[in-house]
């Protein structure tokens, strides 16, 4: 069997999230716990998955402090997974997620929507900028690396931001290196 790679010590945030929950069992998981299943059975029914699997993606889950895991019956002894605050903030991935592959992989419409309780109407779930409202994903965005970079990750974006608010700053490290060889 080949050794899973781990990207936790990686500097990049999209590698770590990905070490944090990349795996598909996972993410599948928080789809479920997210939709009010908690307990073993439940999971194991809705995803089909073997008990061994199952059992190692739980145990990962609370030890990423994804799940908390809270005993609801002495005996015989079983346990819940209940989603904590750093799962619930994962939520709105998901549903990119969910956006992006009835856009990009469903050619035969919709399984799964994001629907307003209120009304019934079909969201359409877009990242937006907290501060502004803008959509995130239109023209004037861009990644830039943040003060904590490393010279390495500075060679692979063009731009870099010391703070909220303060210009960006052309990274020129990379160039200068490709020049000088």
């Amino acid at each position: 069997m080949v050794a899973k790679t781990s990207f936790e010590t990686r500097p990049c945030p999209i590698a770590r999230s990905l070490d944090e929950v990349g795996e598909w069992w996972s993410i599948l998981l928080l789809r479920d716990a997210f939709q009010g299943l908690t307990r073993f059975d439940q999971f194991q029914k809705s995803l089909d998955i073997a008990p061994n699997i199952l059992t190692r993606r739980l145990n990962s889950l609370v030890e990423r402090g994804l799940f908390e895991k809270r005993a609801y019956c002495e005996r015989p002894l079983r346990h819940e997974y209940v989603l904590t605050a750093k799962a619930r903030d994962f939520r709105p991935v998901l549903l990119a997620l969910l956006a992006w592959g009835n856009r990009h992989l469903a050619p035969e419409g919709p399984s799964l929507v994001v629907v307003d309780t209120a009304d019934g109407r079909w969201a359409d779930p877009v990242l937006v900028d907290r501060e502004t409202g803008r959509e995130l994903d239109g023209g004037g965005f861009t990644m830039a690396t943040g003060p904590k970079a490393s010279d390495r990750m500075r060679q692979r974006y063009r731009f870099s931001s010391e703070g909220s608010g303060r210009p960006l700053v052309e990274n020129t490290l990379g160039q200068v290196e490709a020049r000088s060889r």
